[in-house]
């Protein structure tokens, strides 16, 4: 038989299901929802105000997927973050219904849609406009920690060697976005914008703890500062706020226990 002749099985994508797999084939159900977004333009306005859009939705969509609506079919002024969409670039982290959360990680239907939704940016960092604040006070704590592998001596020649017991140590908080989301939930930094605040920490933890690095000493002594780890007052926040699941007070705590274990 000729490479012609060879017959390619369709994906599975692509092949119809009998009814009693597919649901009936059916179309996804769909609802009418209200998402009430927090607006604000510098130019126009001295505070934020509150703009109600009626909207109809699927049962697999998210938020991101609501705000997409509302800014290319109802208004385009809408401004936001986002980029991959898929709960990986830690852009579009907002508050909805009250809790710091990834717009494209929150499924609708999980959310209680017989009252209006609200969507406002993450509180603690300057609002620029509408949903989008100014990182650069985060990001600036972040750089601050020496979020980097410190070593002495020659390069090696291949890569550091590390066991996996090693790694467990700090595992938990290599998984962290830069979202702010722990951030932004923590009370202390509302009301401190000095403080390091919990992701910061969570990044030295990391290099802290990390067995490959030198410069764990350097970054303890930057978190003992009067506006580093001991601010932490273990709300639980920002753990609660994690869309990745750290264990970000447990992480912290571990931090002020290296720091009362460490002679400098």
């Amino acid at each position: 038989m000729s490479e012609k002749e060879v017959k390619t099985a369709e994906p599975a994508s692509k092949v119809d299901l009998p009814d009693h797999l597919g649901g009936g084939g059916g179309e996804i159900p769909s609802f009418d929802c209200t998402i009430r977004i927090a607006r604000f333009d510098p130019e126009a306005d001295s505070e934020p105000h509150w703009e109600d859009y009626k909207v109809t939705m699927y049962g697999t969509d998210r938020i991101l997927d609501a705000l997409h609506k509302i800014k290319w079919e109802i208004d385009g002024s809408l401004s936001f973050r986002r980029s991959c969409a898929h709960g990986v670039c830690g852009s579009d982290a907002m508050r909805i219904n009250g809790r710091n959360r990834l717009a494209c990680k929150t499924l609708l239907k999980d959310l209680d849609t017989n009252k209006p939704i609200t969507v406002e940016a993450i509180k603690g960092l300057p609002l620029e406009k509408d949903l989008i604040v100014d990182m650069e006070p985060f990001f600036q704590s972040y750089r601050e920690i020496m979020p980097f592998l410190i070593t002495s001596g020659h390069e090696p020649t291949r890569e550091r060697l590390q066991s996996p017991e090693d790694r467990a140590i700090f595992d938990d908080t290599t998984k962290c976005i830069l979202c702010a989301s722990c951030t932004s939930s923590c009370p202390v930094f509302w009301t401190d914008g000095q403080y390091f605040g919990p992701a910061a920490i969570v990044n030295a933890h990391r290099f802290i703890f990390d067995s490959r690095d030198e410069g764990g000493d350097m970054r303890l002594e930057v978190l003992n500062d009067k506006e580093g780890v001991w601010r932490c007052r273990t709300t639980f926040n920002c753990t609660e706020a994690c869309p990745r699941g750290i264990e970000v007070t447990k992480a912290i705590s571990e931090v002020k226990q290296a720091l009362l274990t460490r002679a400098f």
